[in-house]
Formats: structure tokens, sequence, C-alpha cells
């Protein structure tokens, strides 16, 4: 990636960072192919932690238009796993909060989840894991670049 001009190595860090996140995701939706619960529904849950979401910003966190996310919700909902509330800051809007067995769904999956990417990362070197920590806080700038 050494290139002579400084926007072709950005360009190029950036395709490299893309692709890599790419294939995370690709890891992450594997392992929950074996479950009950899909991608999308464990980040619907996810985001109906902690008091709650609104259905838009459910929608544009997954990417997706609100119907796409209002699918999921339904699903959620009927599983029990989520409820639908007033919005205490707007009458108008409703938020999806997740219920007690939503709560537990989401520590389960975290739970496996973690398991297995221990099992990868304990195939690794000190050195390797100790890159890996000292990269997340610069992950945790870049993913709290978009959403401000």
């Amino acid at each position: 990636m050494n290139t002579d001009r400084p926007e072709e190595t950005l360009m190029a860090l950036a395709q490299s960072f893309r692709e890599a996140l790419r294939q995370s995701v690709y890891v992450m939706r594997r392992l929950d192919s074996e479950e009950q619960l899909s991608a999308a529904q464990l980040g619907v849950l996810k985001m109906a932690l902690d008091g709650g979401a609104r259905v838009g910003a459910i929608a544009r966190n997954l990417g997706v238009k609100v119907p796409s996310a209002t699918e999921q919700i339904i699903k959620l909902e009927r599983a029990g796993l989520v409820k639908r509330e007033a919005d205490p800051d707007d009458s108008r809007a409703v938020r999806v909060v997740a219920t007690q067995a939503g709560h537990a769904a989401i520590e389960n999956a975290d739970r496996r989840r973690n398991e297995y990417i221990a099992g990868i990362l304990g195939t690794l070197s000190e050195a390797e894991r100790d890159a890996i920590a000292a990269a997340l806080p610069v992950f945790g700038k870049i993913n709290n670049s978009f959403q401000n």
C-alpha cells in the first residue's frame, strides 16, 4: 500500500478497511445462520435495549427501508422478544423496546458469539491480540463518526 501520493494511500487504506469489515460482517452472519434469529433481528434487539429505539432509527442503522425494519420488528414481537411503547419524548412516536425474553436472547447470542471469537483469538499470538486490542478505540472513533 506504499504509494507516492497521500490521496492514493488513503484510498487504498479505505478499500482494504472496507473489505476487512465486509468479511467480518460475513463471519458474524455465518455465526447467526444456525440460530433462530437472523443477524438483522439480533441487530433490532440490540437497538431495543436500554430504552429502545424508534422504527426509523432502527431502519437507518440496519441500512434498510422502514417497511423492512417493521417486518423484523413484527417477527420479534410475535416471538415475545420486543414490544412497542409510546415514546416518552414524543407522544406521536413509538419506541421498540426489548422484553425480558429479548434481553435473554441477546445475552445468549452474545455469549455464543464471544465464545466462538475467543476461540479464534486464542489461536493468535499475544502480539496479534495486543494489536487488535490497540485498534479497538480507533474502530470506536470511526463508528462514532458515522453517528454524528
